[in-house]
């Protein structure tokens, strides 16, 4: 078997840490969990990370790469304001369906009052979506799609928090629901509101 390259063994590591956090929780999760998840021993993973921080600093920038590639096949699927933002929820949803340790990371104690970095990463990722959101409706607002007046920024809250709400409820019920199409239908519901009275009628 090839030996494998470095850059390898730092994405396995990076995804097995993943894997256990959803498993195990991330407040809970042990560099030594991961060496034996991956077949390695401990001083072996810090070779390829220098601290636990350092581990979790990777992973934040695992997801953020799958997050911003998400958004931007989202966008590039569709020209019209409506069916991107439809786009932006659904692939949104599918990669949390995914990595389903996400829901999990954004309320840990890692999170909130351990690891800072990893808590301004995360952050960071929350409001550029929110400023993707918030571009798609403001266009589809000045193209008509949308309400007159809709405050743009606030739609985009909105959204993202209704992603959110289910991803969490989705997490904390034991996944019992498909988290895809039950956050389509609430966004149906959601655009009611936002889209042009003719639209929405």
């Amino acid at each position: 078997m090839a030996r494998k390259s470095g850059d390898e063994r730092r994405a396995e590591i990076v995804e097995a840490t993943l894997a256990l956090a959803d498993e195990v929780g991330p407040d809970r999760l042990s560099v030594e969990q991961v060496a034996t998840r991956v077949g390695l021993t401990q001083p072996a993973i810090f070779k390829h990370f220098s601290t636990k921080q350092a581990l979790w600093n990777a992973v934040g920038a695992f997801v953020g790469r799958r997050l911003e590639g998400t958004w931007s096949r989202a966008l590039e699927a569709s020209t019209d304001p409506v069916e991107q933002l439809r786009a932006l929820v659904h692939a949104q949803l599918r990669l949390i369906r995914t990595l389903p340790a996400i829901p999990a990371l954004l309320f840990s104690r890692e999170l909130q009052a351990g690891d800072q970095g990893l808590r301004r990463t995360f952050l960071g990722f929350m409001h550029r979506f929110h400023t993707v959101l918030t571009g798609v409706l403001a266009v589809g607002a000045a193209q008509g799609r949308f309400r007159s007046g809709l405050d743009a920024p606030r739609a985009g809250y909105l959204i993202l928090t209704l992603i959110q709400g289910v991803a969490m409820r989705w997490s904390l019920g034991g996944r019992d629901f498909d988290l895809v199409a039950e956050g389509e239908q609430l966004l149906e519901v959601a655009l009611h509101g936002l889209l042009a009275v003719e639209e929405a009628a």
